[in-house]
């Protein structure tokens, strides 16, 4: 029987990376993430899950806070859509926590580099063919002023396995193929192709969420809450090229009758660029213009 948990739903990557009782998985993410250089061996949850925790009005509780063994802040999330804003968004949290660490007196050789991950099941850069999109201060020539500000995208649907039976190379195209798959696959095939012993305890994960009544409720109401907001998005994205479409027909309208207008009235006709250029209430004016023109003509 297939896991039927995604853990591209909020609440299960909580539970996956964001969970104190787990910290092998976490630590075998960011080591993915990160380059395992230097490798991580400890992770502390800033903001762990705890007792009665669920609250479906904050979408926020499910981000995931940790610091390594090396200092270094981690912010973790996972977004199933392309939010406005998505690149700044993700800038601001990295620089914020950044800039928290310092108080009065602190010195700046004191600052812990401030990571932000996202795991995100769209593409942002769809002219690229990387699955890992690894963001840092460096001039163009390569030289790295700081390690202090990173941000890490791994854009999920760019992960595509080579075969039904192929096992991912490398630690990063794992835990794609792991987000990826694991809801619609069983837990036997994911032991055939994700070999590393901390997938079995990453699959138990998503197992006790399927089997724990409450954890499943959460986990039900958060996918709907997803599949709501993915709705929105796909409705407003809807209704903006029927009004751009729209626009676009009646703006060739009257494009086509101000050069008509224009040739009646004798005057240099516009090229179609040059009008395409204007606004529709420009071409609107222009008409009202060239006709005032030619009724003063008579």
């Amino acid at each position: 029987m297939v896991i039927g948990i995604a853990p591209r739903v909020d609440f299960a990557c909580k539970l996956l990376l964001g969970s104190p009782d787990h910290p092998a998985i976490t630590i075998h993410f960011l080591n993915a993430v990160l380059g395992g250089d230097p490798k991580i061996t400890q992770v502390q949850i800033r903001n762990p899950i705890a007792g009665k925790r669920f609250d479906e009005d904050k979408l926020s509780i499910l981000d995931i806070l940790a610091t390594d063994d090396h200092d270094r802040l981690i912010y973790i999330e996972i977004q199933t859509t392309l939010p406005a804003g998505l690149a700044e968004r993700l800038t601001y949290y990295a620089a914020s926590q950044l800039i928290e660490q310092l108080g009065e007196g602190d010195s700046y050789r004191d600052l812990r580099p401030s990571i932000g991950i996202c795991i995100l099941d769209a593409m942002l850069f769809r002219d690229s063919a990387s699955l890992h999109l690894d963001f840092q201060l460096r001039s163009r020539t390569g030289e790295r002023l700081t390690d202090c500000l990173q941000i890490h995208l791994l854009e999920l649907p760019k992960y595509v396995p080579e075969t039904d039976n192929d096992v991912p190379s490398d630690s990063i195209r794992q835990w794609m193929h792991f987000f990826r798959f694991a809801a619609k696959s069983t837990p036997e095939e994911l032991h055939r192709q994700l070999h590393d012993p901390v997938f079995t305890e990453a699959i138990g994960v998503l197992e006790m969420i399927a089997k724990n009544p409450e954890e499943r409720r959460f986990y039900e109401s958060r996918l709907k809450m997803q599949r709501d907001e993915e709705a929105r998005l796909e409705a407003a994205r809807e209704q903006g090229i029927e009004q751009g479409v729209e626009q676009g027909v009646e703006q060739g309208e009257v494009i086509g009758r101000v050069r008509v207008l224009q040739s009646l009235a004798g005057v240099e006709e516009s090229t179609v660029e040059q009008l395409r250029n204007k606004s529709l209430e420009e071409l609107s004016e222009m008409a009202a213009n060239l006709k005032q023109q030619l009724r003063d003509r008579g």
